[in-house]
């Protein structure tokens, strides 16, 4: 029968992998990479074009590669909020970019884009409010102010110089914090709302199936037991054949409640036929076989009727073993010749027979 366990924990674990603002705003679609291209792209560009008067492109080239690593972990790092290793190292990345960048410019600059390290590291602090660091972000701008703010001074040209060129990014990362603000909120009702619709589906599924599964064991059983039962209603005493009747339909319906993996077509009749010549027969079901690949399930249903099928006398113990043991399945045949045990792998093959 169908439980509602394995159907909540994989809905629980498909949202835990997908349930932030990120999935909302897409940043783990093919999209999201395809900007961030675009993004690391333009970067490089701007500082290829800007190498009018610089003491060395070294340090340019640096500068670009920290800035596209820290985009890249902007959205390939999981985690919501972002974790905190990665939050330290994209916070620490802006001021590095710039401060690689301003140790290499002219004094002055020959063009305003030469201070593209700002504007990049801008663009992604915005995006680390999105994904629930605001306060990290605002502190890496602080940290390129701060570098502007030294490196002006150190090459004459003012504070006031570097608090100008640097701090008019805030104005972004104002509107990233209030973005942050509404839609982060926003986006976790969201997703607490379709998990609770997911789990409403779950457990109407779940019902569903044990609805299903009621009803057709109740049609197996009408099938099976009402025309016998009819009879015995009449009050007429039953035949021989009857009562061995009587007796195969019930050892067939203990079967198929102890032992449900063995349900097969093939191991009823066969079990069926071996109790008719006399032969006791148990089938017990420790859900060893749940999961199993349909091939080796297969090779085990043969194994068992064929051992069923060669019974002339004595017993016969099929028994699917629990989960986790070194075997799936194993048949115990007893007679007056002695007893046989044969145990079947998880691959459906037979890998061994003893006999005592």
């Amino acid at each position: 029968m169908t439980t509602p366990g394995p159907v909540h924990s994989e809905a629980r674990a498909d949202h835990r992998r997908d349930d932030d603002v990120t999935t909302l705003l897409g940043m783990h679609t093919r999209a999201a990479w395809v900007i961030v291209s675009i993004y690391i792209g333009g970067t490089a560009l701007a500082a290829a074009g800007t190498l009018d008067g610089v003491s060395s492109v070294f340090p340019i080239a640096l500068a670009v590669i920290v800035n596209a690593a820290s985009a890249i972990a902007l959205i390939a790092v999981s985690g919501d909020p972002l974790p905190w290793r990665a939050t330290t190292a994209i916070t620490l990345a802006g001021p590095a970019s710039c401060a690689l960048v301003l140790a290499a410019l002219p004094v002055p600059i020959t063009s305003p884009l030469q201070t593209w390290p700002i504007g990049a590291a801008t663009a992604v602090y915005t995006f680390m409010c999105v994904r629930g660091r605001t306060w990290p972000a605002w502190a890496g701008l602080l940290g390129i102010v701060t570098v502007c703010v030294v490196w002006s001074q150190v090459t004459g040209q003012g504070a006031i110089h570097g608090i100008t060129m640097s701090a008019i990014s805030a104005g972004p990362l104002l509107m990233g914090t209030f973005f942050a603000y509404t839609i982060r909120p926003s986006a976790k009702a969201i997703f607490q709302l379709r998990e609770e619709s997911t789990r409403q589906i779950a457990d109407e599924a779940a019902a569903a199936a044990r609805l299903s599964e009621r009803d057709a064991q109740l049609n197996r059983l009408d099938t099976l037991a009402r025309p016998m039962l009819e009879r015995i209603s009449t009050g007429t005493p039953l035949s021989t054949e009857e009562m061995l009747q009587c007796r195969l339909l019930e050892a067939h319906l203990r079967d198929t409640l102890r032992a449900p993996a063995l349900a097969d077509p093939l191991i009823n009749d066969a079990a069926r036929a071996a109790r008719r010549r006399g032969v006791d027969v148990v089938l017990l079901d420790d859900h060893g076989m749940e999961g199993i690949d349909p091939v080796a399930r297969r090779r085990i249903l043969l194994t068992v009727a064929d051992e069923l099928n060669r019974a002339e006398s004595g017993s016969i113990t099929a028994r699917v073993l629990p989960p986790g043991r070194a075997l799936t399945a194993s048949v115990l045949v007893s007679n007056e010749s002695g007893s046989r045990r044969v145990e079947l792998a998880h691959d459906g093959h037979i890998i061994g027979r003893d006999r005592t």
